[in-house]
């Protein structure tokens, strides 16, 4: 079933009315085609559930490439599991009408020419490293959240983004959902008074029991799925468990593993406390101290690391306590309905996918918000879908709605409820030098060495 192409002037619609004036000849350095009608040629780099749930044998039509594939087309995919590189490859020659180049090293896609754009939804651990490195290649990309595994890898990515000019817009797509924009409107025109503190429930983590180890299945390139991660064995247990009915280090279940992620802390951290730090407005600082009031973890830990590899290791339940230099505070938990509560100084809105409700929101009726408020927290531009957005700004060479830098700010946060939670003890920081003070051994965990081969130059 092949696709009506999308020209690069039907991208360009949404963009002409808030970029200016662009013609086809100066937006063509944004993606270097060959010809104005050409579209955007992508490679995939990870093509698990999160790319496309049939990628993953899996039923249900979840996933970020069906909707990207309508404004792009996928001419090279890399996986490291040759089952998800097979079936990815019949779904790019299912859409397409024909078959993308397929490898098992992303560095195959790097190093191509004439890819525009790379589509990262590889576990955490690699994203900042593939990223960074297809920057430096010339390359916009779209990465799934969360953008990075460490505060160390966060700085990078800012400033590689900078230095190369190219446009990178994270899959937090949540900022680009009505319900989300329209509650950030409602703080920004006083409809709550002065925000005082933000309130994320994330739900709680699961746990695993003991995983054995076991020969890694010849279809999986163990050492490369593991790349800047240490070098550990392969652990799998079958079971009624999640997407792939199983406990394992590996597929989906990665998150629950301190050495590839943050746990729920930046799995649904990284989407509600963005939002969070969005409405409150502080995506240019952060906290000045994070106190894990309360932490339940499967296993126990010895100087911030699990005593335990047989299990999985993130939080489990959790209150975790953000403060900032005004006195504003952001909670981060695993109980109550998941969302976010907005409490300012004359009442209070929730948020979630879908779900807005409050005082300040029953006005509405009689008291809308003034014309042109949602698109002034859309940086200013009509509000489209979470992908169209990056396109748009590939397009216009422009910042996307959820770009490096704020997801940055706002991720620091999830990852210092991680360290804190990790160490069991408060831990204060310093927003405008980016660390931590008066802890050494919590400071060290800003950034991780990587496995020798799998260093990222910047």
């Amino acid at each position: 079933m092949t696709q009506p192409r999308i020209n690069r002037r039907e991208v360009l619609k949404s963009s002409l009315a808030w970029a200016g004036a662009i013609s086809l000849g100066t937006s063509a350095r944004a993606l270097g085609f060959v010809a104005a009608n050409d579209r955007p040629r992508v490679g995939a780099i990870g093509t698990g559930s999160r790319w496309c749930q049939k990628a993953a044998g899996l039923k249900g039509p979840h996933g970020t490439a069906p909707d990207f594939r309508k404004l792009g087309d996928y001419v090279a995919i890399c996986d490291v599991d040759a089952n998800r590189r097979g079936l990815a490859t019949e779904l790019v020659k299912d859409w397409c009408g024909h078959s993308p180049d397929a490898s098992v090293d992303y560095r195959a896609i790097i190093d191509r020419k004439d890819i525009d754009i790379v589509h990262i939804t590889t576990p955490d651990h690699w994203h900042a490293k593939i990223a960074i490195e297809a920057m430096l290649a010339g390359k916009d990309v779209y990465c799934e959240k969360p953008m990075t595994l460490t505060i160390d890898e966060g700085k990078k990515m800012c400033e590689v983004t900078k230095k190369t000019g190219r446009i990178v817009q994270i899959g937090t797509q949540q900022r680009s959902e009505m319900t989300f924009l329209k509650a950030i409107a409602l703080v920004r025109d006083g409809r709550i008074g002065k925000l005082k503190k933000a309130t994320c429930s994330i739900g709680a983590a699961t746990s695993s029991p003991q995983i054995p180890v076991v020969d890694a299945p010849k279809t999986l390139d163990w050492n490369l799925w593991l790349g800047p991660a240490p070098q550990v064995a392969f652990r799998y247990l079958a079971g009624d468990n999640g997407e792939t009915k199983s406990w394992s280090r590996c597929h989906y279940e990665f998150r629950w593993w301190y050495e590839y992620s943050g746990g729920k802390l930046t799995d649904w951290g990284a989407h509600h406390v963005d939002i969070a730090t969005w409405a409150m407005d502080k995506t240019a600082t952060g906290p000045v101290s994070v106190d894990p009031v309360m932490v339940k973890h499967p296993v126990a830990f010895k100087d911030g690391f699990p005593t335990d590899d047989s299990r999985y290791n993130t939080a489990t339940e959790f209150l975790i306590r953000a403060k900032y230099a005004d006195g504003m505070e952001l909670e981060i938990r695993h109980d109550g309905t998941n969302g976010i509560t907005l409490e300012g100084t004359e009442g209070s809105i929730f948020v979630a996918r879908g779900k807005l409700s409050g005082k300040a929101v029953d006005e509405l009726a009689s008291k809308p918000l003034p014309d042109g408020a949602i698109e002034r927290v859309y940086k200013g531009r009509p509000v489209v879908d979470h992908l169209r957005n990056f396109f748009d700004c590939v397009v216009a060479s422009k910042e996307p709605v959820s770009d490096v830098y704020s997801h940055h700010r706002a991720l620091t946060t999830c990852h210092l409820a991680g360290i804190a939670a990790r160490f069991g003890r408060p831990v204060k920081w310093d927003p405008a030098r980016e660390m931590i003070v008066d802890d050494p051994q919590a400071q060290a965990f800003l950034a991780r060495e990587p496995r020798k081969g799998f260093e990222t130059s910047v």
